[in-house]
């Protein structure tokens, strides 16, 4: 039976519980502990697919097909353990499952109320695979005091009434604000938060402290004291130079320890830390640096690009450099030339993206990186816009583009190299859609298989001719333009096992030159760099040593 930590957020959001919970779940691994991660979110949307990356950061697809928080990428980076449709529910999730179920007349005509039925159906879920592992850490979304959470916090308040004593402990997040005017770290804010976490019957084993400042035995003392928790459970978390770095900050913190004290687990492993301090050895100790350049649409909000922006820092880890990672909006030369917007770049990168905006720009920067012999990496939309460059400059078809765009304008204006997948295989069993399905979990998603050429440039990348990748998409590669394309020289060198649907390109004549439909980023980690990557990574850097 599993032990649970649930971890709660107070006084501000975007403290960072989701790194806070991945860190605590690798330094658990370290001491020789299973563990999972669950990350429940008081939004009504039904999952984050259908929002904007504006409003909510990049979508983290799962292996089995889920789209969720990006929080989860975090758990994967940091514990290795794939992540999967039961780690991720919201608000939205949870009260569709219960109306389903009173339309079904599951509950026998009862009045359906938040307690006990959607609380029940919280604790259901938080319970699935409690036999699995030894620890199971759930993070709440949002913050104590919001409306929207109250239900979460109720649920997780009987989920520990129920299970025997001394199964559940609460860890709650908070910020200690320095004034600079004073020169005093405050703890009123976080006397507030856990006293707002008591009123509804919650009090925390362990607080976890936010400060820009160094936090004196003094304040220590007096959270113990009015928040009632141990002085040595108040952890302070100080902003890093790098997130890789937080697994060591906090076992310095004694965060691990607090955790099994808690649990009155005694006497408690030892951790093995090698591998995080060979994450941080290559952090710190790194020979020169790359500068590469994401030409994307949602560039304003990095968090809309985390996995791409992470995968490349591991990359950099894999090859001992600094990866300088430049945000560039395609938009800005979608009519100008690309070439004073991308000099000086030892590698382009082309990530996914929906709609029509900025993929002029993103084309232009596929010719840029073609011509330039510029290492280019193309992920899912990334790949199609290299496509339609080589459709349009290499094979003649001037009028080469997307049937999203045709749809998103109304009207027939390219040829479409790009088209709207109807149907593919999933399993053993046919998946069909049309375009004027529900948006929302109807595209292709999570893993699929895909075969790589002999010979090819992917299929030394991995050092395989057989990988599995995750999708998130629903437009592809027309495979009847095939041909005319490789005779050009842009060589489909990965398809889907049936052959029907294409999965990478490479440009055969160029040191580098990458598409991919699906996302890699997705499954790289620091301690084990994604194979496109890390030889990515790599070829910017040969290119830097030739400036």
């Amino acid at each position: 039976m599993a032990r649970y930590i649930f971890i709660t957020g107070g006084v501000v959001s975007s403290l960072g519980k989701g790194l806070a919970s991945a860190a605590l779940g690798a330094l658990l691994q370290a001491r020789g502990y299973s563990v999972r991660l669950r990350k429940l979110d008081p939004y009504l949307n039904v999952d984050p697919g259908t929002m904007s990356p504006f409003e909510h950061g990049e979508v983290f697809v799962t292996d089995d097909g889920a789209e969720t928080d990006l929080d989860l990428g975090h758990y994967e980076r940091f514990t290795g353990v794939a992540a999967r449709q039961t780690d991720s529910i919201s608000s939205g999730r949870v009260y569709s499952n219960v109306l389903e179920k009173e339309r079904r007349g599951d509950y026998l005509g009862k009045t359906i109320q938040v307690i006990p039925h959607v609380t029940n159906e919280i604790k259901d879920f938080i319970n699935i695979g409690d036999e699995e592992v030894d620890f199971m850490l759930c993070e709440i979304g949002g913050t104590v005091g919001d409306i929207e959470g109250l239900p979460f916090f109720e649920a997780i308040r009987q989920f520990a009434q129920d299970k025997p004593r001394g199964q559940c402990i609460f860890m709650h997040l908070t910020l200690l604000p320095w004034l600079a005017a004073s020169g005093e770290l405050k703890t009123k804010p976080t006397q507030h938060s856990v006293k707002e976490l008591r009123s509804i019957g919650l009090q925390p084993d362990i607080l976890v402290c936010r400060s820009e400042q160094p936090i004196p035995d003094k304040e220590r003392e007096k959270l113990a004291l009015f928040c009632n928790v141990r002085p040595e459970s108040v952890i302070a978390a100080y902003d890093l130079k790098s997130i890789y770095e937080a697994p060591l900050a906090y076992h310095r913190e004694g965060l691990d320890q607090a955790v099994l004290d808690a649990f009155q687990i005694a006497p408690a492993p030892r951790p093995d830390l090698t591998v995080w301090q060979d994450v941080s050895d290559r952090i710190h100790n790194t020979d020169g640096s790359v500068n590469i350049a994401v030409v994307g649409k949602y560039t304003q909000l990095e968090d809309a690009y985390k996995s791409i922006k992470e995968a490349l820092i591991h990359g950099g880890m894999a090859n001992r450099i600094k990866v300088n990672v430049e945000w560039v909006d395609a938009e800005v030369f979608d009519k100008d030339d690309a070439a004073p917007h991308l000099e000086g770049y030892h590698a382009i990168l082309v990530p996914g993206g929906f709609g029509e905006r900025g993929t002029e720009g993103k084309i232009k920067a596929a010719e840029f990186a073609r011509t330039r012999k510029i290492p280019y990496l193309g992920i899912c939309l990334g790949m199609q816009m290299a496509v339609i460059e080589a459709a349009r400059n290499l094979a003649g078809l001037s009028d080469a583009g997307s049937e999203e765009f045709d749809h998103e304008a109304g009207e027939k204006r390219f040829e479409p190299v790009v088209y709207h997948l109807k149907e593919w295989v999933q399993g053993n069993h046919q998946v069909k859609r049309s375009v004027g399905d529900d948006k929302g979990g109807t595209m292709r998603l999570g893993a699929y298989t895909a075969s790589l050429a002999e010979g090819s440039k992917v299929a030394q990348v991995y050092g395989d001719t057989t990988i599995e990748e995750r999708h998130r998409h629903r437009y592809e590669v027309d495979v009847a333009y095939r041909d005319k394309l490789e005779e050009c020289g842009l060589q489909f060198s990965g398809m889907s096992p049936d052959g029907r649907l294409p999965e990478i390109v490479e440009v055969k004549d160029h040191p580098w030159f990458i598409g991919v439909q699906f996302h890699p980023e997705l499954k790289s980690k620091p301690f084990d760099p994604h194979p496109l990557f890390k030889d990515f990574v790599r070829a910017a850097k040969e290119v830097s040593r030739l400036v």
